[in-house]
């Protein structure tokens, strides 16, 4: 690039840098605190050598700080959790008795769980978000201590799950629900709410960093619902009362998140799949265990013959493999060592006994299958490999089962028993960014073949704390390297997250947003070392010797149940032409137009078009209703002046309608909007 060129850029970048970054005041004396250095009101938080830091914190020059604004990411959690400790306080105002558990940023949120003796009612959170909203004008400040162990177990003596985390400080946090925000750091400390007049008023146990006070949580927040939530995320403790809330940095903004809430809810896929006949949920089957009703099944058939197509097409061969395996295969995957509570109990087989029930042949565990990588390597193992075989692209529509927690159970997006579409690739090292490049090129062309298409990335990868992780350093640092370049060449965002690896490799996570801005994590690009070593597969090298493969896991929709929910909400049930139970509905005017109306409906039928004729009695004006309530794409109507001429006339979703169309060209139209994938909601969509 030439030099003017070059210059002019990064003028335009310090422009846009100078605009959204709050400056230094020129003036500033070091050592000196967040107030000083940004003066600016959006301002909450710094991140120093890149560390979050409360605005109180003091740096000298030779620090790195940045300022965090109430409107990032990380000022969003902080404004987050600030609320959730106003929330805290209002409940122990009200209910001094009330023990404090955590309350933890979520998206879009926040939450706080308590142990009460009676539960909350709609009334008890009016009475709490007026005292939530007295506390947010005394202006609190939130200050930071240090404390030790014994100190803090004294100051929270009466606050007894308060006092069990304290031994989880560290990185003992990371693995209860939400603890990192009280005791993630290596350190203990307390927040003090202090008032104007000095006095500290209530103080809990946390991490940090907060708002300088309570006035900047400012109107843009609400509490939400109630529900219950075991203590630390398991159902052998106590269950508390969790109260949810959000908080966004304007009231504006709350009302916008508000209205989405709305929307979602007009577009919950539980209600629309009940309202479409699409699937349910039969007491007598069991919670979280799903049946497709005939009109769920045909767009589910279309999702997976689609994804077929094209994963044979991309070089993937289909394998299919057994529910359920003996217990060894999970005891060597390692899954019944870390994940025994997400399976179900064990079915014990083949077990013999004589008259007097005694054992005479042991029994053998079984266990319906988590996951199906361990069926696939075993596919793998069957045979010697060599080089030449790989990579090696294994897929299947495989369903597991998941012991989920009721309480978590959530329609399709959370269920007990689910259909992956898995796929996993055996590779070789220097095969290793190709293959992953191939993979997540292949992900969002089938992706954006449903109509997604705004999509970034999140790269997991370990931290500095080695103990976590296994594996050479040699191999983080070119697999981790590999996916880097994947996700930079794809041109998408990418967010890099250090520590959120799993403990064997690095992954590439894709996120979408649907039609109301709603973030969804579907795909997982996942490189795994660990499971072909435990297995021991081996191939042969060009050198002639024996090799590890890299295993990568695959799942493009996450699961095919997950994903048809998001499409059903991210269309509000009207699907595509080539998705929807029902494409053309035949409507004829009055009975005499009936029999033209269905000579042209049976030529519909023979080019593969999912058509049907209404010859019920009720009303033309009543038809068009019901097939518009039931989101029917394209509605045929034919009467006098069609039948002599021809053709017929379109009706669409939004009510426009297109008349006089010749029969040939009508099928042509239809027939080319399923073959392209078209969404059609008015007459310009099937021009």
């Amino acid at each position: 690039m030439p030099r003017s060129r070059l210059d002019s850029l990064e003028c335009a970048i310090a422009q846009e840098f100078a605009v959204t970054q709050p400056l230094v005041p020129s003036d500033v004396v070091y050592p000196a605190d967040g107030f000083a250095l940004f003066p600016d009101r959006s301002v909450v938080a710094l991140r120093v050598n890149g560390a979050l830091k409360d605005l109180a914190t003091t740096v000298t020059a030779d620090d790195e700080v940045e300022p965090v604004t109430i409107d990032s990411a990380d000022g969003l959690d902080i404004l987050r959790h600030s609320t959730a400790h106003v929330l805290a306080q209002a409940v122990q105002r009200i209910r001094p008795q009330a023990n404090l558990g955590i309350g933890p940023p979520i998206t879009d949120g926040f939450y706080y769980d308590f142990g009460v003796d009676e539960p909350f009612t709609p009334e008890d959170l009016k009475a709490i978000k007026k005292e939530m909203e007295r506390i947010v004008r005394e202006g609190q400040r939130f200050i930071r201590r240090i404390v030790s162990d014994e100190q803090a177990r004294l100051e929270l003596a009466d606050e007894p799950f308060k006092l069990e985390l304290i031994g989880l400080k560290g990185g003992g946090a990371d693995a209860t629900e939400g603890a990192s925000v009280e005791v993630g750091g290596a350190e203990l400390t307390i927040y003090d709410n202090v008032t104007r007049d000095g006095e500290t008023v209530w103080k809990d146990l946390c991490r940090g960093p907060h708002l300088p006070s309570t006035r900047m949580v400012g109107n843009g927040w609400d509490l939400t619902r109630i529900a219950g939530a075991y203590w630390r995320g398991s159902e052998k403790n106590p269950q508390l009362q969790r109260i949810y809330g959000t908080a966004w940095p304007t009231k504006d903004e709350l009302r916008a998140y508000q209205h989405r809430l709305e929307e979602a809810a007009k577009r919950d896929h539980r209600k629309l799949g009940k309202e479409l006949d699409l699937f349910s949920f039969p007491d007598e089957i069991g919670s979280g265990l799903s049946v497709w009703h005939p009109k769920g099944g045909i767009v589910r058939g279309e999702m997976e013959q689609h994804a077929r197509r094209r994963h044979v097409e991309g070089g993937y061969t289909y394998v299919y493999t057994p529910h359920i395996s003996k217990e060894d295969l999970f005891l060597t995957s390692n899954h019944l060592v870390t994940y025994r509570e997400g399976m179900f109990p064990p079915i014990r087989m083949d077990e013999e006994v004589d008259a007097d029930g005694h054992v005479t042949k042991q029994g053998q565990d079984y266990y319906l299958k988590p996951m199906n990588c361990p069926m696939h390597i075993l596919i793998y193992k069957e045979r010697a490999r060599s080089y030449r075989d790989l990579p090696m692209r294994l897929a299947e529509n495989g369903t597991v089962y998941r012991n989920e927690l009721s309480g978590a159970l959530h329609g399709l997006t959370r269920v007990r028993g689910f259909t992956q579409d898995d796929s996993h690739l055996f590779v070789t090292p220097d095969q290793l960014e190709g293959e992953a490049t191939r993979v997540l090129e292949f992900v969002i062309s089938m992706l954006r073949d449903f109509g997604l298409d705004d999509f970034e990335l999140e790269l997991s990868m370990r931290d500095d704390e080695k103990s976590k992780w296994i594996g050479t350093d040699e191999f983080w640092e070119y697999s981790t390297n590999a996916l880097r370049n994947v996700a930079l060449a794809s041109g998408l965002k990418l967010t890099e997250v250090p520590g959120e690896a799993a403990f064997y490799g690095p992954k590439i996570d894709l996120k979408t947003k649907d039609a109301i801005g709603r973030t969804w994590q579907l795909s997982t690009v996942q490189v795994d070392p660990n499971l072909p070593e435990r297995f021991g597969l081996e191939y042969t090298g060009p050198d002639g010797e024996k090799h590890r493969p890299i295993m990568i896991h695959r799942a493009l929709f996450g699961s095919i149940e997950r994903f048809f929910a998001i499409l059903l909400e991210h269309y509000a049930g009207a699907f595509p032409v080539w998705l929807s139970p029902v494409q053309v509905v035949g409507i004829p005017v009055a009975e005499e137009y009936a029999d033209y109306l269905g000579q042209f409906v049976d030529r519909l039928r023979a080019a593969g078009v999912r058509a049907e004729l209404d010859r019920s009695d009720d009303r033309m004006q009543k038809k068009i209703r019901t097939h518009t309530t039931q989101k029917v794409p394209l509605q045929v109507i034919a009467g006098e002046q069609d039948r002599s001429a021809g053709t017929v006339s379109f009706r669409f979703r939004d009510g426009s309608q297109t008349n006089g169309i010749p029969l040939d060209e009508a099928i042509s139209r239809i027939t080319a909007a399923i073959e392209n994938r078209v969404l059609v909601d008015t007459a310009e969509d099937l021009a």
